[in-house]
């Protein structure tokens, strides 16, 4: 690796001779070759994922996750500490579902689960007829038709583009079909694939509104009751034993870097600890919460550390009600004038594509010296991006933060998120640690450079 950057700053050119360089060789080495060679960040996401297990919020596996990730960063020898958040506690219970014969026809099994803050069946179930929708418009439109009856979100989702698109009918479906009577809901998974593998995710209900049953399908059944629906009217039996239980205390898992130069001024990397229920989570947001892991870890070996504050915020409940996010944002109001830049790892266990920064001048110029050992990683570019993330989102809003990212590979992210099939098979090491280092010298460049990223305004980080 080592032999790989001297090779990569000597092409960079008299334009930004090797001399004019904000880092030197020997570093670049040590964080980009550190970082994919440490044996430790794929073993912590084993344990995360296979010892550690689910970690739906409110959940024992969550509670084990704050106090093994505590661990971890002390074992580091990092000021780890836990900051306390009340956070929501939602159970599944059983989940079943059947379509009803038509005349003529048979019974068919469906594979569904509930969407988080769903509402459990009456005892015995809920079975009625279903309607179909392809929008909250349309849904809306359908006033008393839909009344008493299971509206049936379908959509077109095929690439991870849609997901923005898919999302929102998961999201806010339910109460779409709630207000319009609806007894209960359907959706057809946000998902990319499926082997009959549905796709959980959250549904919110408006404030003081009655949550209503509300599952996700398999993609082959939404689209096998689109058919049955051709034929003629179909009914539907649902079984969902979930409830919704008191708050309970979590935290939120945050280590510190400190900066040599400046302590108090902050580059944070997030990511969040909890997951779905159904599988071990690992590429949401197991990768994430080892890779932000490993860039600290790896920052703390070097010889000297960043001028600035590098700190790591592993969120609890970023899956089901952002409690982290706004618990965090609320405890350090104080201190986001001094927060240079938030960077999020959500986005699976892929390989860098490219950095992201905010738009205007000010990232790109900071940044461009520091792109040369990122190419022996495949990161050639940026582009002006400021989606930032679930977590650090409400930093922009709140504080105009500036945000920055490593765009991942997310081609497949969506065959395996918020399903079954999110398990440690589905990462590869190698791309793990790719992403890992891209992370870790960027934040390093974040922390070490003499400037910093023009802030936005919070009106404008809000759009």
């Amino acid at each position: 690796m080592r032999l790989l950057v001297l090779a990569l700053l000597a092409s960079l050119g008299a334009a930004a001779a090797p001399a004019a360089l904000p880092f030197t060789e020997e570093t670049a080495a040590r964080v980009i070759g550190g970082a994919q060679t440490d044996p430790v960040m794929f073993a912590r996401l084993q344990a995360l994922t296979d010892v550690v297990g689910p970690r739906l919020t409110g959940s024992p596996g969550a509670a084990r996750a704050v106090w093994w990730a505590l661990r971890e960063l002390k074992a580091d020898g990092l000021e780890a500490r836990l900051e306390a958040v009340q956070v929501p506690h939602w159970v599944r219970g059983v989940e079943r579902g059947v379509a009803l014969a038509q005349s003529g026809g048979i019974e068919h099994p469906l594979h569904l689960t509930a969407l988080g803050f769903s509402a459990g069946t009456p005892d015995g179930g809920l079975t009625a007829e279903i309607i179909e929708a392809r929008s909250l418009e349309e849904v809306a439109a359908l006033g008393e038709k839909a009344k008493g009856r299971i509206v049936l979100f379908q959509h077109e989702m095929k690439i991870s583009a849609d997901y923005g698109m898919a999302s929102t009918l998961r999201t806010r479906g339910a109460s779409a079909a709630a207000k319009v009577g609806a007894a209960g809901m359907l959706v057809r998974s946000a998902a990319t694939s499926s082997m009959t593998s549905p796709h959980t995710g959250v549904t919110v209900f408006d404030d003081g509104q009655a949550a209503i049953p509300a599952a996700a399908l398999a993609t082959e059944d939404a689209e096998l009751l689109h058919r049955l629906l051709a034929r003629g009217p179909v009914k539907v039996r649902l079984e969902l034993g979930c409830k919704t239980l008191p708050e309970v205390e979590s935290h939120n898992v945050i280590a510190d870097l400190p900066g040599r130069d400046l302590p108090d001024e902050v580059v944070l990397l997030g990511a969040h600890l909890d997951s779905w229920d159904l599988a071990t989570g690992a590429i949401d947001d197991g990768a994430g919460v080892v890779m932000a892991m490993q860039a600290l870890r790896t920052l703390s070996q070097l010889p000297r550390h960043p001028r600035r504050t590098v700190r790591v915020v592993l969120y609890m409940n970023e899956e089901n009600g952002s409690r982290g996010a706004r618990g965090y944002a609320k405890a350090h109001a104080g201190e986001l004038a001094k927060h240079r830049a938030a960077l999020e790892a959500d986005s699976g266990a892929g390989r860098p594509l490219h950095l992201e920064v905010p738009p205007g001048k000010s990232g790109p110029e900071l940044l461009a010296p520091w792109m040369a050992p990122l190419r022996a990683l495949g990161v050639t570019s940026m582009q002006a991006e400021a989606h930032g993330g679930a977590d650090i989102g409400i930093l922009a809003q709140q504080g105009g933060v500036p945000m920055v990212g490593v765009r991942q590979d997310s081609s497949r992210y969506f065959d395996w998120h918020h399903s079954a099939a999110d398990t440690l098979d589905k990462v590869d090491p190698r791309e793990l640690a790719e992403s890992a280092a891209a992370i870790a010298w960027l934040a390093y460049a974040l922390a070490e450079s003499e400037g910093v990223i023009d802030r936005a305004t919070p009106d404008a980080a809000a759009h």
